[in-house]
């Protein structure tokens, strides 16, 4: 394990768990790599552009706040309202000197505070105003979420900053504009800032929402109700003003000859990330891994290896985490961790399963079951859908997944979980369904 060390900058590590010994004629390695900050805290100074402020000041941030201010806001009337009181609540929990900026989003993007395609800079004088201009908002016409990230963008980049951020709240579904119009603008968008994103009620599309998140690296979840929404906007802007250091990307080499299967984050959430490698030299690529606090996070990586003959050994990857620079150079982290492969004809090193990556691909597995068993529900396939929400019941109460448990017990009736014997209920409520589709993907670490 390595340090990357600098005073009061979060220190990265890299853990790997794996199981090194293959039987003669395996290729394939599987590794579970944790990477964890810490001592970073609010005395951090962000990595990435370290020019921007001295030792002992939190990084320098900007944060736009994304509200949907369409028709069907009205519908209940407290839900605008709700609205309004849970981004008043994530102006106060702003901290001092970030910059800031709120969009009216419907089926296009209008600049709420400060207006002028300006950010604000959050003290007490600006906070009020802010909370001031929130009363204007009123709910009326469409949905056009690209705009809106457009927009967001637009403002976020006019700031020279370490950490740039966005905050997306929508009840409905993206009606406004095309699914090719969305992903151009998440395209456009991915890199530049990270999203959480949020629905609220159950109008809105679950696989819009995850999608937004998934691409620009933040988190996606429901608010049923939106009486929940204050507290929620309070959390997310606590852990955004917590981010220290931006742009992080896991740098994965590998020898000659080895294939990289995948690389997937399975804490806190799974999150594919094998398509997103960018090349970095010969024989290494780049998978970006977005803003980081004081934090831990898990990651799947399977390579192939080329068989080789008993006794043999090799390395068969090698992780650093390193900090892409706009001159095209990188910043390394300096934390390192080292994945390799030994032949042996020892029969019960080479079959057992390293407990890790057991666990893991246990939970990836979960979170697909989960969702093809609801999208087999929809469309009326009841035994398909009984066969794989009775996997997920058995999964998650094999690995002690309680929070997927509890939501899973909502859709069907569990006859008996280690068996995974389900049968479906006759009636679910909306916000449950939903509620287990967005949090799908949620998983729970391995008990050291």
């Amino acid at each position: 394990m390595a340090n990357f060390s600098k005073s009061n900058v979060p220190q990265f590590s890299v853990d790997v768990y794996q199981n090194e010994y293959l039987p003669e004629g395996a290729g394939e390695v599987n590794a579970i790599v944790t990477v964890t900050a810490t001592g970073g805290g609010t005395i951090g100074s962000a990595v990435s552009a370290p020019h921007l402020f001295s030792p002992g000041q939190s990084p320098s941030a900007a944060v736009a706040i994304m509200v949907d201010c369409s028709g069907s806001m009205d519908y209940p009337a407290t839900k605008m309202r709700n609205a309004r009181d849970a981004t008043a609540a994530a102006i106060d929990t702003l901290r001092d000197g970030v910059h800031f900026a709120v969009i009216g989003g419907t089926h296009v993007a209008k600049e709420v505070y400060p207006g002028g395609g300006n950010l604000a800079v959050a003290d007490a004088t600006t906070r009020e105003q802010a909370k001031r201009a929130l009363r204007s908002l009123s709910a009326g016409g469409g949905t056009a979420i690209g705009t809106w990230l457009k927009l967001a963008d637009r403002l976020l980049s006019s700031a020279d900053v370490a950490i740039r951020h966005g905050i997306l709240l929508t009840d409905g579904r993206n009606e406004h504009e095309s699914p090719q119009d969305l992903k151009a603008a998440l395209d456009a968008c991915a890199g530049r800032f990270t999203c959480d994103a949020r629905g609220v009620g159950t109008d809105w599309e679950v696989k819009e929402v995850t999608g937004i998140a998934s691409a620009l690296l933040g988190t996606a979840d429901i608010v049923a109700d939106p009486a929940g929404l204050a507290a929620d906007f309070t959390q997310m802007m606590e852990t955004a003003m917590g981010k220290e250091v931006a742009d992080v990307s896991l740098r994965l080499w590998t020898p000659v000859d080895t294939t990289v299967k995948f690389v997937k984050q399975v804490a806190p959430t799974v999150e594919e990330l094998t398509g997103r490698r960018t090349e970095a030299g010969p024989r290494a690529g780049d998978y970006p891994l977005g803003s980081w606090g004081d934090e831990s996070r898990d990651y799947h990586v399977c390579v192939e290896v080329p068989a080789a003959n008993i006794g043999q050994e090799m390395l068969a990857a090698r992780i650093s985490l390193v900090i892409p620079q706009p001159d095209g150079t990188v910043q390394n982290l300096g934390a390192q961790g080292l994945v390799r492969a030994v032949w042996t004809d020892d029969m019960v090193a080479s079959t057992s399963i390293n407990p890790q990556v057991a666990h893991y691909t246990g939970q990836a597995e979960l979170a697909q079951v989960i969702q093809q068993g609801l999208d087999l529900r929809k469309s009326g396939d009841m035994d398909g859908a009984t066969a794989k929400l009775g996997r997920a019941v058995q999964l998650a109460s094999a690995s002690g997944n309680a929070d997927t448990a509890k939501l899973l017990a909502k859709v069907v009736d569990v006859v008996d979980a280690a068996t995974g014997t389900v049968r479906l209920k006759a009636k679910v409520e909306e916000a449950d369904e939903m509620t287990l589709e967005t949090r799908s993907t949620k998983t729970v670490r391995v008990k050291k």
